[in-house]
């Protein structure tokens, strides 16, 4: 039985190059000369969170949008970050974002893809395993209009798919 896997899985490598190169640019930033701004990648275990740096909410603004640029040169997906979080005040004027890296699918999402297949009249069935969703179906050419399908309507997280089998 032809299936394949949806996952949400960000590529680590490129996002630790990314938090490297944009502290780079901030340390030769004139407008950062002698602030405390910088980007740190956390990683505990599974759960890895970007932690942005800065004196300032202007500052603090400006980090975000290196961070995003380096993350777009690098090709991952800035939907990979939760940004709707709120910056914490440290002492004084100094601010802290802490940015968790969304990796796996959750139970929310899970489910909508759950229906959306359901509800697509296609011949295949989603199965929630985990943190990954498993496509099942008995032609290669309706598990490909179901990508198509996740690719259209799941908008809010950068899906991928892998482990394709025959």
């Amino acid at each position: 039985m032809p299936s394949f896997d949806t996952v949400l899985e960000p590529n680590f490598v490129e996002l630790r190059n990314a938090a490297d190169q944009a502290n780079k640019e901030i340390g030769t930033r004139f407008d950062f000369k002698g602030s405390d701004a910088r980007v740190e990648l956390a990683d505990k275990g599974k759960d890895k969170t970007l932690t942005l740096f800065a004196d300032s909410d202007f500052q603090l603004s400006q980090v975000q949008d290196v961070l995003m640029a380096k993350l777009t040169k690098r090709g991952v997906d800035a939907r990979f970050l939760d940004l709707s979080v709120k910056p914490e005040k440290l002492g004084g004027d100094k601010l802290k974002l802490v940015l968790p890296v969304k990796a796996g699918i959750d139970s929310d999402t899970a489910k909508k893809i759950q229906q959306l297949v359901k509800q697509s009249k296609l011949k295949v069935q989603a199965a929630i395993q985990g943190d990954t969703v498993r496509i099942t179906g008995t032609k290669k050419d309706d598990l490909q209009a179901a990508m198509a399908l996740l690719r259209k309507d799941v908008t809010d997280v950068p899906l991928s798919f892998n482990n394709f089998r025959d």
